[in-house]
């Protein structure tokens, strides 16, 4: 069995799934072949494609795959590498509007020059690179060779990760904290025209408020592939009652103790809940890719 794997990626990546479909009509893949799409839309009579699965069924196609056709993601390579596989990966272009830059290329380029995958790097010659893996010897990937993970990472960080797109990206978190304030505020006047007392009023603002925050933290929550999350998905909605809640309590004590303007305390603490957040929805993203 042929195993392709998109990752979590938010943007489609057709240009490959085209070119396995071709392969799949013409003959040269004679393996049934499954395809982990993620946010790639797509439809095909000769492939077996769903959005997202479940680690254990993800798992249970990699360990059955004779050889994985992915995307330049570091976990998709490194999860196949560590099962021992064949790995045939092919670059997310930006120029396709597939990334937001080309840094999988550089990653699948480092992996190649190791000998521990075969790269793609040109769509029109899959035929090539498939038949070539059918007598390529992978070397083996050792989970103890950390030094050569690091100068992947640091190499992307570093060179082909821009500081502009770092900037705009935490520029992006930072409105979002604006307009939670502001969205608690709304709230709060929306509940007290409704007659609510002050107290309950508050809370609710602060709940609904804080609610928005952590939805809008978890980007993966935009897409539509939610189905195989949903345990993930209501334990992020707690969250936000949750954060809510001891965002409204900190809020209280804080005022008491300190004498601060409201305003900037709401920012200050909901700049410290945004950073959380963040670094959660990373970690899962990354166990996903």
């Amino acid at each position: 069995m042929v195993f392709v794997t998109l990752g979590t990626q938010d943007k489609p990546f057709t240009r490959l799934l085209d070119a396995v479909e071709k392969a799949k009509k013409k003959g040269v893949i004679q393996e049934r072949v499954v395809v982990q799409a993620g946010c790639t839309d797509y439809q095909s009579d000769v492939l077996e494609i769903f959005d997202l699965i479940p680690m254990d069924e993800f798992n249970k196609y990699l360990e059955e795959a004779s050889i994985v056709i992915t995307h330049g993601g570091v976990g998709s390579i490194l999860s196949s590498l560590q099962k021992n596989k064949k790995v045939i990966a092919a670059p997310r272009l930006s120029k396709y509007k597939e990334h937001t830059n080309d840094h999988q290329l550089e990653i699948i380029e480092v992996f190649g020059k190791e000998k521990y995958i075969l790269p793609l790097l040109d769509l029109t010659k899959f035929d090539e690179v498939y038949q070539k893996s059918k007598t390529f010897i992978p070397k083996k990937y050792k989970s103890n060779q950390q030094n050569f993970l690091k100068s992947v990472e640091g190499y992307l960080e570093k060179d082909h990760i821009s500081w502009y797109n770092r900037m705009k990206k935490g520029a992006f978190s930072y409105f979002f904290v604006l307009l939670t304030v502001l969205l608690n505020y709304f709230f709060f006047w929306l509940f007290k025209c409704f007659h609510l007392q002050t107290l309950l009023a508050d809370l609710l603002a602060f709940v609904l408020s804080f609610s928005f925050l952590v939805v809008s933290s978890f980007d993966f929550l935009l897409s539509k592939n939610l189905k195989a999350r949903k345990k993930e998905i209501s334990v992020i909605l707690l969250l936000g009652v949750i954060s809510g809640v001891l965002g409204r309590e900190s809020l209280k004590f804080l005022m008491k103790k300190f004498s601060l303007n409201v305003f900037l305390l709401k920012l200050c603490l909901l700049l410290i809940f945004t950073v959380c957040f963040s670094l959660l929805s990373f970690t899962l993203k990354k166990e996903n890719e």
